[in-house]
């Protein structure tokens, strides 16, 4: 009696792609992801750098007011006000990642030159800017948020970068998880120091500067000073932080979710249930019933017989 010693045919390739599709899809949506917090990433180290572009210098971490800077509380508050301009101060300075803008009114005047690891120190700033011999007193509080501000501007301007850095080549490699899921472990890794870098930069930064505002706020009585919080900057580091968070989990899904094409290839997982019959598209070995129906009417005239 002989035997059919003949080895099942072949998976196509069409059915490969349709059995991993649900994995081609989220490989796409992580790689997306990551773009998304590259473009984001770069406008937070993009914002404040230039004086001549008015978006740009919309992006700040913090803005200072001081062109109150006397409080109401003082005789001829207006009258010191002015004379404070006149000697030097400006209306308003305002934060960014590489370098600080200032101006009167709502027109930025100046903005410093980029600097690597920088870090904002209006004190220093304020004397540079004033007359020769004047001075201006400011409260212990805010002496010693300027130590923290130091330290955590260092560790923010080179989380951010590498953040930026690490997005990129993310965000390149990520459908190369569609054909094996050895390749996501590497690019779990990978995601994991993205999201990582660029949330912790980003809580660091949130946390800097509302503590910042906070200790210029409660020396309002002494020095008006007032605080502003810049909302795109903010809205830009956590929606960078956000998508990174959400590719690195699909990465690390994929580790052991969704098959690979080379699952599919090996037989060690099908993939989605549409790719075979009788869901296939007509016309495939394999992807529809056409090919069983001759066997079965072998089957019966057998039986028959």
């Amino acid at each position: 009696m002989a035997t059919d010693t003949t080895s099942p045919p072949a998976i196509s390739h069409s059915t490969i792609v349709q059995a991993t599709r649900t994995r081609r899809i989220f490989a796409f949506l992580s790689s997306f992801l990551f773009l998304v917090t590259l473009v984001f990433l770069i406008l937070v180290e993009i914002g404040g750098v230039n004086s001549k572009h008015p978006v740009l210098l919309s992006i700040y971490f913090i803005k200072l007011d001081l062109a109150n800077i006397i409080p109401h509380s003082v005789p001829n508050f207006r009258l010191v006000n002015s004379i404070a301009r006149t000697l030097g101060l400006h209306d308003f300075y305002q934060v960014g990642l590489w370098n600080f803008c200032e101006g009167y009114g709502n027109d930025v005047t100046y903005c410093s030159e980029p600097q690597k690891m920088y870090w904002f120190n209006p004190i220093e700033i304020l004397l540079s800017e004033l007359l020769a011999g004047a001075t201006i007193a400011l409260p212990s509080n805010i002496t010693d948020a300027l130590n923290l501000v130091r330290i955590a501007s260092h560790w923010m301007f080179a989380l951010f970068l590498t953040g930026a850095c690490l997005a990129l080549p993310t965000a390149l490699l990520a459908p190369l998880s569609i054909y094996s899921r050895w390749v996501s472990l590497p690019l779990t890794i990978l995601a994991f120091l993205t999201a990582f870098t660029t949330t912790v930069a980003t809580v660091v930064a949130t946390a800097m500067f509302m503590i910042f505002k906070s200790a210029i706020q409660s020396a309002a009585e002494s020095v008006n000073i007032q605080a502003q919080i810049g909302i795109k900057m903010f809205a830009f580091m956590w929606v960078a932080s956000g998508a990174a968070i959400l590719g690195w989990l699909i990465h690390f899904a994929q580790c052991c979710c969704c098959a690979s094409a080379r699952d599919v290839r090996t037989g060690r997982r099908k993939g989605r249930r549409k790719a075979y019959p009788p869901f296939g598209r007509g016309g495939e070995v394999g992807a529809t019933g056409a090919e069983e129906k001759p066997r079965a009417r072998r089957r019966w005239m057998g039986r028959s017989g």
